[in-house]
Protein backbone atom coordinates (compact mmCIF):
# COMPACT_ATOMS: atom_id res chain seq x y z
CA UNK A 1 0.00 0.00 0.00
CA UNK A 2 1.26 3.25 -1.13
CA UNK A 3 2.08 5.98 1.47
CA UNK A 4 2.71 9.19 -0.02
CA UNK A 5 0.91 12.44 -1.81
CA UNK A 6 -0.94 11.96 -4.82
CA UNK A 7 -0.41 13.91 -7.94
CA UNK A 8 -2.07 14.12 -11.63
CA UNK A 9 -0.42 14.65 -15.01
CA UNK A 10 -1.85 14.45 -18.76
CA UNK A 11 -0.94 14.35 -22.58
CA UNK A 12 -1.97 15.07 -25.58
CA UNK A 13 -1.85 14.28 -29.46
CA UNK A 14 -2.67 15.60 -32.88
CA UNK A 15 -3.27 13.97 -35.64
CA UNK A 16 -2.69 15.19 -39.72
CA UNK A 17 -5.09 13.77 -42.44
CA UNK A 18 -3.80 13.65 -46.16
CA UNK A 19 -5.52 16.16 -48.62
CA UNK A 20 -8.40 14.06 -51.46
CA UNK A 21 -7.59 15.10 -55.15
CA UNK A 22 -10.31 16.48 -56.90
CA UNK A 23 -12.65 14.05 -58.90
CA UNK A 24 -12.60 13.93 -62.98
CA UNK A 25 -15.33 14.91 -64.91
CA UNK A 26 -17.56 11.27 -66.38
CA UNK A 27 -18.79 12.86 -69.81
CA UNK A 28 -22.84 13.49 -70.29
CA UNK A 29 -23.23 14.35 -66.76
CA UNK A 30 -25.65 17.64 -66.33
CA UNK A 31 -22.79 20.51 -64.95
CA UNK A 32 -24.82 20.81 -61.69
CA UNK A 33 -24.27 16.87 -61.06
CA UNK A 34 -20.61 16.08 -59.55
CA UNK A 35 -19.08 12.63 -60.85
CA UNK A 36 -19.29 10.32 -57.97
CA UNK A 37 -15.90 9.19 -57.10
CA UNK A 38 -14.12 6.38 -57.99
CA UNK A 39 -11.19 3.66 -55.94
CA UNK A 40 -8.79 5.37 -58.33
CA UNK A 41 -9.21 8.75 -58.05
CA UNK A 42 -9.99 8.82 -53.45
CA UNK A 43 -7.34 7.41 -51.56
CA UNK A 44 -7.82 4.69 -48.75
CA UNK A 45 -8.83 6.56 -45.62
CA UNK A 46 -9.48 4.08 -42.68
CA UNK A 47 -12.34 5.14 -40.89
CA UNK A 48 -12.44 5.44 -37.51
CA UNK A 49 -15.33 3.69 -35.56
CA UNK A 50 -16.85 4.59 -32.16
CA UNK A 51 -16.24 2.45 -29.49
CA UNK A 52 -18.40 -0.44 -29.47
CA UNK A 53 -20.84 -1.09 -26.48
CA UNK A 54 -23.11 -4.21 -26.58
CA UNK A 55 -26.49 -4.11 -25.87
CA UNK A 56 -27.25 -5.10 -22.25
CA UNK A 57 -23.90 -3.30 -20.69
CA UNK A 58 -23.81 -1.78 -17.55
CA UNK A 59 -22.99 1.73 -17.33
CA UNK A 60 -21.11 3.30 -14.52
CA UNK A 61 -24.28 5.30 -13.59
CA UNK A 62 -26.33 1.94 -13.47
CA UNK A 63 -23.99 0.37 -10.87
CA UNK A 64 -23.04 4.01 -8.92
CA UNK A 65 -27.05 3.87 -8.31
CA UNK A 66 -26.18 0.38 -6.53
CA UNK A 67 -23.95 1.86 -4.60
CA UNK A 68 -25.65 5.12 -2.96
CA UNK A 69 -25.65 4.70 0.65
CA UNK A 70 -24.15 1.88 2.83
CA UNK A 71 -25.34 -1.40 5.08
CA UNK A 72 -21.97 -1.61 6.73
CA UNK A 73 -20.46 -5.62 6.71
CA UNK A 74 -17.35 -4.32 7.77
CA UNK A 75 -16.79 -3.89 11.94
CA UNK A 76 -15.46 -0.53 11.36
CA UNK A 77 -13.63 1.80 9.03
CA UNK A 78 -10.17 1.87 7.19
CA UNK A 79 -7.41 4.65 6.18
CA UNK A 80 -7.09 5.35 2.47
CA UNK A 81 -3.24 5.72 3.31
CA UNK A 82 -1.51 5.38 6.91
CA UNK A 83 -1.35 8.44 8.88
CA UNK A 84 -5.03 9.60 7.38
CA UNK A 85 -8.41 9.22 9.33
CA UNK A 86 -10.24 6.03 9.07
CA UNK A 87 -13.56 7.07 6.79
CA UNK A 88 -13.78 3.64 4.90
CA UNK A 89 -16.42 1.47 5.48
CA UNK A 90 -17.34 -1.67 3.26
CA UNK A 91 -20.61 -1.88 2.63
CA UNK A 92 -22.74 -4.89 1.36
CA UNK A 93 -25.10 -5.48 -1.27
CA UNK A 94 -27.27 -8.48 -2.48
CA UNK A 95 -24.16 -10.84 -3.54
CA UNK A 96 -21.81 -7.93 -3.75
CA UNK A 97 -19.46 -5.58 -1.32
CA UNK A 98 -18.09 -1.88 -1.86
CA UNK A 99 -16.28 1.06 -0.59
CA UNK A 100 -15.38 4.14 -2.34
CA UNK A 101 -11.82 5.17 -1.42
CA UNK A 102 -8.90 6.91 -3.44
CA UNK A 103 -6.32 4.68 -5.65
CA UNK A 104 -2.63 4.00 -4.90
CA UNK A 105 -1.06 2.24 -7.58
CA UNK A 106 0.24 -1.26 -7.28
CA UNK A 107 3.24 -2.36 -8.76
CA UNK A 108 4.18 -5.45 -7.53
CA UNK A 109 4.61 -9.00 -9.17
CA UNK A 110 6.34 -9.37 -12.57
CA UNK A 111 8.91 -6.73 -13.50
CA UNK A 112 8.30 -4.78 -16.11
CA UNK A 113 9.70 -1.63 -18.28
CA UNK A 114 6.81 0.77 -16.26
CA UNK A 115 6.78 -1.80 -12.75
CA UNK A 116 10.22 -2.33 -11.31
CA UNK A 117 12.36 -1.96 -8.51
CA UNK A 118 13.80 2.13 -10.25
CA UNK A 119 10.03 2.86 -11.39
CA UNK A 120 8.27 2.02 -8.02
CA UNK A 121 10.27 2.15 -4.59
CA UNK A 122 8.04 0.73 -3.28
CA UNK A 123 7.67 -2.35 -5.70
CA UNK A 124 7.91 -5.75 -4.03
CA UNK A 125 7.90 -9.33 -6.98
CA UNK A 126 6.17 -11.40 -4.98
CA UNK A 127 2.40 -10.24 -5.48
CA UNK A 128 -0.22 -12.03 -3.21
CA UNK A 129 -1.70 -14.18 -6.46
CA UNK A 130 0.06 -16.07 -9.40
CA UNK A 131 -0.79 -16.84 -12.60
CA UNK A 132 -2.15 -20.25 -13.72
CA UNK A 133 1.14 -21.31 -14.95
CA UNK A 134 2.78 -20.33 -11.70
CA UNK A 135 4.42 -16.90 -12.64
CA UNK A 136 3.73 -13.63 -10.78
CA UNK A 137 0.90 -11.32 -11.93
CA UNK A 138 1.87 -8.70 -14.73
CA UNK A 139 0.46 -5.50 -12.92
CA UNK A 140 1.95 -2.89 -16.16
CA UNK A 141 -0.90 -5.24 -18.08
CA UNK A 142 -3.60 -7.22 -15.64
CA UNK A 143 -6.03 -4.97 -14.33
CA UNK A 144 -6.59 -6.33 -10.85
CA UNK A 145 -7.32 -4.80 -7.49
CA UNK A 146 -6.16 -5.26 -3.83
CA UNK A 147 -8.02 -6.23 -0.53
CA UNK A 148 -6.95 -5.42 2.95
CA UNK A 149 -5.28 -8.48 4.68
CA UNK A 150 -8.17 -10.09 7.23
CA UNK A 151 -8.38 -9.16 10.28
CA UNK A 152 -11.14 -8.62 13.21
CA UNK A 153 -12.24 -4.98 11.24
CA UNK A 154 -13.21 -6.99 8.42
CA UNK A 155 -12.16 -10.61 6.46
CA UNK A 156 -13.27 -10.83 3.33
CA UNK A 157 -12.86 -14.77 3.49
CA UNK A 158 -16.14 -14.47 4.59
CA UNK A 159 -17.66 -13.23 1.67
CA UNK A 160 -16.23 -15.65 -0.37
CA UNK A 161 -13.73 -13.03 -1.57
CA UNK A 162 -10.11 -13.96 -2.78
CA UNK A 163 -7.42 -14.36 -5.63
CA UNK A 164 -9.01 -14.17 -8.96
CA UNK A 165 -12.56 -12.54 -7.64
CA UNK A 166 -13.84 -10.11 -9.90
CA UNK A 167 -14.70 -6.56 -9.46
CA UNK A 168 -15.85 -3.70 -10.89
CA UNK A 169 -14.19 -0.81 -10.63
CA UNK A 170 -15.96 2.71 -11.26
CA UNK A 171 -14.72 6.33 -11.90
CA UNK A 172 -15.30 9.48 -13.42
CA UNK A 173 -18.08 7.82 -15.84
CA UNK A 174 -15.53 4.88 -16.50
CA UNK A 175 -16.07 0.91 -15.65
CA UNK A 176 -13.03 -1.11 -15.86
CA UNK A 177 -13.29 -5.17 -15.06
CA UNK A 178 -10.62 -6.71 -12.85
CA UNK A 179 -9.71 -9.18 -10.39
CA UNK A 180 -8.38 -9.39 -6.99
CA UNK A 181 -4.87 -9.91 -7.51
CA UNK A 182 -2.72 -9.08 -4.11
CA UNK A 183 -3.87 -7.80 -0.44
CA UNK A 184 -2.04 -5.04 1.49
CA UNK A 185 -2.54 -3.92 4.93
CA UNK A 186 -4.90 -4.97 7.22
CA UNK A 187 -6.36 -0.96 8.19
CA UNK A 188 -5.38 0.72 4.63
CA UNK A 189 -7.59 -0.07 1.74
CA UNK A 190 -7.56 1.65 -1.81
CA UNK A 191 -4.98 -0.19 -3.92
CA UNK A 192 -5.01 -1.15 -7.90
CA UNK A 193 -2.74 -2.35 -10.61
CA UNK A 194 -1.06 0.19 -12.81
CA UNK A 195 -3.46 -1.47 -15.40
CA UNK A 196 -6.71 -0.68 -13.68
CA UNK A 197 -5.60 2.77 -13.16
CA UNK A 198 -4.23 3.73 -16.59
CA UNK A 199 -8.04 2.16 -18.02
CA UNK A 200 -9.71 4.56 -15.71
CA UNK A 201 -8.04 7.20 -16.86
CA UNK A 202 -5.83 7.66 -13.34
CA UNK A 203 -2.55 9.08 -13.85
CA UNK A 204 -0.68 5.81 -13.50
CA UNK A 205 2.81 6.42 -12.19
CA UNK A 206 3.46 4.14 -9.15
CA UNK A 207 5.50 7.10 -7.47
CA UNK A 208 3.43 10.04 -7.59
CA UNK A 209 -0.05 8.33 -9.04
CA UNK A 210 -3.31 7.72 -8.34
CA UNK A 211 -6.23 10.03 -7.14
CA UNK A 212 -7.24 10.88 -3.64
CA UNK A 213 -10.72 10.11 -3.95
CA UNK A 214 -14.12 9.17 -6.24
CA UNK A 215 -13.51 5.59 -7.12
CA UNK A 216 -15.80 2.87 -6.24
CA UNK A 217 -14.58 -0.77 -5.99
CA UNK A 218 -17.35 -3.33 -6.04
CA UNK A 219 -16.62 -6.99 -5.72
CA UNK A 220 -19.04 -9.61 -6.44
CA UNK A 221 -19.17 -12.43 -3.96
CA UNK A 222 -18.53 -16.27 -4.57
CA UNK A 223 -16.81 -15.22 -7.80
CA UNK A 224 -14.21 -15.80 -9.40
CA UNK A 225 -12.33 -16.71 -12.98
CA UNK A 226 -10.20 -19.62 -13.55
CA UNK A 227 -7.18 -18.56 -14.73
CA UNK A 228 -6.78 -15.07 -12.89
CA UNK A 229 -4.46 -13.87 -15.65
CA UNK A 230 -7.31 -14.04 -18.53
CA UNK A 231 -8.63 -10.59 -18.54
CA UNK A 232 -11.50 -10.94 -21.41
CA UNK A 233 -12.71 -13.89 -18.92
CA UNK A 234 -12.90 -11.34 -15.67
CA UNK A 235 -14.43 -8.77 -18.39
CA UNK A 236 -17.43 -11.34 -19.49
CA UNK A 237 -18.17 -12.69 -16.28
CA UNK A 238 -18.33 -8.89 -14.52
CA UNK A 239 -20.52 -7.67 -17.34
CA UNK A 240 -22.92 -11.07 -16.55
CA UNK A 241 -22.58 -10.27 -12.83
CA UNK A 242 -23.12 -6.34 -12.71
CA UNK A 243 -26.25 -6.94 -15.69
CA UNK A 244 -27.54 -9.05 -12.73
CA UNK A 245 -26.78 -6.78 -9.59
CA UNK A 246 -28.39 -4.14 -11.50
CA UNK A 247 -31.57 -5.81 -12.44
CA UNK A 248 -31.82 -6.69 -8.67
CA UNK A 249 -31.24 -10.48 -9.02
CA UNK A 250 -28.89 -12.14 -7.03
CA UNK A 251 -25.13 -12.76 -8.60
CA UNK A 252 -24.82 -15.73 -6.54
CA UNK A 253 -24.31 -19.04 -8.78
Amino acid sequence: MRVRSLTLVAASAALLAPTTPPAATVPDRPAEEPAAPTAATVPHRPRKEPAARREGDVRAADLLAKARGCVPVSRGRYRPDAGRPATIPVCGLRGAVFWKSDMDIDCDGRPTRRCNRRTDPWFSPAAASAQSDGRRLNAERLPYIVLPAPSRLWNHRAHGLGGGSVAAVVYRGRVQYAVVGDTGPRDIIGEASYATARRLGIPADPRAGGTRSGVTYIVFEHSKVRHIENQAAAVAEGERLARQLVHGDSPRP
